[in-house]
């Protein structure tokens, strides 16, 4: 890892500063040394864990949320299922055990797995053998045809920017190098065009106010806006965020499940911010999807029949299964865990009903 650092150093010298959304993709996707193309992040032995992984009840009911929006679709021969970062694969395990419950929606499934991580897509291509699945590196490879498309814990790890409040103006904090060529924060110079970025209901903030926007995600729902109006389909979309845009920087490291500096060694670990799921949401409205949420994950979990799922499960269970599954659902679903930091999110194609766990 020490290497990438002396790479972006040598980039920073050479060009100038970068903009944060610039470091994050080089210290996440670096094809020689980026977090994601070296290493396998999730468990216990590694850097963090993920809802999928802590409850199959999660994997098991967006099965059961996709198959019910199948039906609003009329029921096609054939779905396109695309998840965005497949993780471990426990997700879609558990989403087509549930989805083999109803045999005309499972046969219909066409897969498609999202992934640029060439770690994770060899161990999703392990745990999921035999499924005839296709791996891409972005949406715009997805074929055409009615869509089902899943998302957890993607939106946060998409490369985000820092904008500054100055004395006039905004500015961009930046990746630079202090006297002993160390990465550091920096801020550019103010520019009206940056203020133009801030969303208008944020602009007038007192000086230093930091401001963190998505271009990644923007470019995202307006793509999946574009398509939903196209042809049918839905898009759920689960993340830690916040609802209505904020101030305040959220950009975090994180290394054996514990907080670390941003700019340390970058590519040794992983790197995210809260997502704004206003902005998504207006990216999306505005190419013409409909949106729906966002909703808590508690909320939407427990709608959708999490509980239920939990005395089904439990009734079958030793004690000691018992227990760790009702402490799984109760970590995703509990306010002060995850079950408010969590964020659900649903597009859909005009005209289809709204769908299940959104009033």
């Amino acid at each position: 890892m020490a290497d990438l650092a002396a790479r972006i150093a040598r980039r920073i010298r050479r060009e100038g500063p970068l903009s944060i959304a610039a470091f994050m993709a080089v210290a996440l996707h670096d094809p020689e040394a980026g977090y994601y193309a070296r290493r396998d992040p999730l468990g216990r032995a590694g850097d963090f864990i993920t809802a999928p992984e802590i409850s199959q009840i999660f994997g098991e009911l967006i099965g059961l949320w996709c198959a019910d929006l199948w039906r609003h679709l009329g029921q096609p021969q054939s779905v396109i299922l695309a998840e965005l970062g497949p993780g471990s694969g426990a997700l879609l395990e558990d989403f087509l055990r549930a989805a083999a419950v109803l045999p005309a929606f499972h046969r219909a499934l066409d897969l498609w797995l999202v992934e640029a991580s060439p770690v994770l897509r060899a161990r999703q291509q392990r745990r999921l053998s035999g499924l005839g699945m296709h791996f891409v590196a972005d949406i715009d490879a997805l074929p055409p045809g009615p869509l089902l498309l899943t998302a957890n814990e993607f939106l946060d790890a998409l490369p985000i920017r820092q904008l500054v409040r100055g004395r006039l103006e905004w500015a961009e904090r930046l990746v630079a190098l202090d006297d002993k060529d160390r990465l550091v924060f920096a801020d550019g110079q103010e520019n009206p065009a940056l203020t133009l970025l801030v969303p208008p209901a944020l602009r007038a903030q007192p000086a230093g106010t930091i401001v963190e926007i998505c271009p990644a995600a923007a470019a995202l729902a307006a793509t999946l806006g574009e398509r939903l109006v196209r042809e049918p389909g839905a898009a759920l979309f689960v993340d830690y965020g916040y609802f209505p845009s904020a101030t305040g920087a959220t950009l975090a490291a994180l290394r054996r499940h514990a907080s670390a500096p941003v700019l340390d060694d970058p590519g040794s670990a992983d790197l995210s911010a809260h997502v704004d799921f206003a902005a998504f949401a207006g990216a999306a409205d505005a190419a013409g999807a409909i949106v729906h949420g966002p909703v808590t994950q508690g909320r939407f979990l427990a709608a959708l029949g999490a509980e239920a799922r939990l005395a089904a499960l439990s009734a079958r269970a030793t004690k000691v299964q018992r227990a760790a599954l009702e402490s799984g659902l109760e970590r995703l679903i509990d306010p002060a865990q995850m079950g408010n930091l969590f964020k659900v999110l649903a597009l859909t194609s005009p005209g289809l009903s709204a769908p299940a766990g959104f009033d």
